[in-house]
């Protein structure tokens, strides 16, 4: 038996090819939807893994310091060593910002960290170039994704501070590279209030007799200060020592300290049940549509295919060909179209992901789920086409 699917294949190739290659950049594109959503978790992921935390301690009832605002004292770190299990506590300020680099701004994560060194909660594990932080001022630490160097000078607020080190994969939930800059600079960048505001205190604390009494020295000069005040911080991390209850030490801290605690399920569940959230919808939905217009040009092009080959379907409908054989070169036609399909979208894909500016995560699974799809589809895309074959009289092939 001549196989009609492989005959029409080779008579037209031109139009199998290039609908093929349109069909792989289609599913070239949404391989690369799905890579996105995985890189999305994954840079959640390695935000905290490279946090070097067992828990966050933050402002309570928020669910910072990603999700939401959340502001600490940074005494509060004092009170956490003394907790029963923990083996070392740390501030840090997280502030996403338009960094000034020569003459173009870097969208970044400008996180402050506390003084010590490599181990420190919150510090960067690894460097892939430079150093880490040695002075207390001026000094950065930033990842290669913002594509600074070494030696940079780059502003954030008022301040000049140099780039010491490169680390890699150091990103925020969003994408955003991180700059790691001392807490003390980073509060002042955060919190301290600028000049112009500081004037309009003032004046306001002049303005009102409750903040400037007579009677009472001193008092419009401590509400100046208070309201001036950079002793604040987005949260603290914790480090837990080996066998220590995660869940029983957050307790204990919410109980005593009055302060809001996230184990490291509880903020996996915010940073991709609630960042992520809305995006992997998007996401999802674009995927279906996707599925639909895939499924759509390979029903056109089957269909049309099977349009110009309806007298040879008669032949052999009249010579005794049964249904099913007939059904069967229409669905390896399908099943062709869409293995060029894949081919040339995983290609593509691949090939695309390192230009996106977001990280892109091509995973193995996702590729097989994929491939099945497309099948699945190319079967199901084949429906109308083998309906109509079926529906052919053979007594057309001797018609006129």
């Amino acid at each position: 038996m001549i196989s009609l699917a492989g005959r029409d294949i080779l008579h037209a190739w031109g139009k199998f090819a290039f609908t093929g290659i349109g069909l792989g950049l289609l599913i070239g594109v949404t391989l690369t939807m799905a890579g996105v959503y995985r890189g999305m978790v994954d840079d959640g992921k390695a935000l905290l893994d490279q946090s070097g935390a067992d828990l966050w301690v933050v402002q309570q009832d928020t669910l910072g310091p990603y999700a939401e605002p959340s502001s600490l004292p940074d005494d509060a770190w004092r009170s956490l060593r003394l907790v029963d299990g923990v083996a070392a506590a740390a501030n840090v300020t997280y502030l996403t910002m338009q960094v000034r680099h020569g003459e173009r701004d870097v969208r970044a994560l400008v996180v402050g960290i506390a003084p010590g060194g490599p181990g420190t909660p919150g510090w960067p594990p690894n460097l892939v170039a430079g150093r880490h932080l040695t002075r207390s001022h001026y000094e950065a630490v930033a990842d290669l994704a913002s594509g600074l160097r070494l030696g940079d000078r780059i502003e954030i607020r008022r301040q000049r501070y140099t780039v010491v080190g490169l680390t890699r994969r150091m990103v925020s939930s969003g994408g955003d590279p991180m700059i790691h800059i001392a807490l003390k600079d980073a509060q002042e960048a955060q919190f301290l209030k600028d000049n112009d505001a500081i004037l309009a205190n003032r004046r306001r604390i002049a303005a009102d007799p409750a903040l400037s009494r007579p009677g009472v020295p001193g008092l419009s000069a401590a509400v100046e200060a208070a309201l001036a005040s950079s002793h604040q911080v987005n949260a603290a991390l914790v480090r837990l020592r080996a066998g220590a209850d995660p869940i029983g030490v957050a307790a204990a801290i919410e109980r005593w300290l009055r302060l809001g605690v996230h184990t490291r399920t509880a903020m996996e569940d915010i940073l991709v049940g609630k960042l992520i959230a809305t995006s992997a919808r998007q996401i999802g939905m674009f995927l279906a549509i996707l599925a639909l217009v895939s499924a759509a040009i390979v029903a056109f092009i089957i269909y049309t295919l099977t349009m110009d080959k309806l007298r040879e379907i008669a032949v052999l409908k009249l010579i005794g060909t049964r249904n099913r054989t007939i059904a069967a070169m229409i669905v390896q036609q399908a099943v062709a179209l869409g293995l060029i399909g894949f081919v040339v979208g995983k290609i593509t894909a691949t090939w695309a992901a390192p230009l996106f500016p977001k990280y892109v995560l091509l995973v193995p699974a996702d590729a097989v789920t994929g491939l099945f799809a497309v099948l699945t589809i190319s079967v199901l895309a084949s429906g109308v086409a083998i309906r109509m074959a079926l529906a052919v009289d053979p007594a057309e092939a001797i018609g006129g």
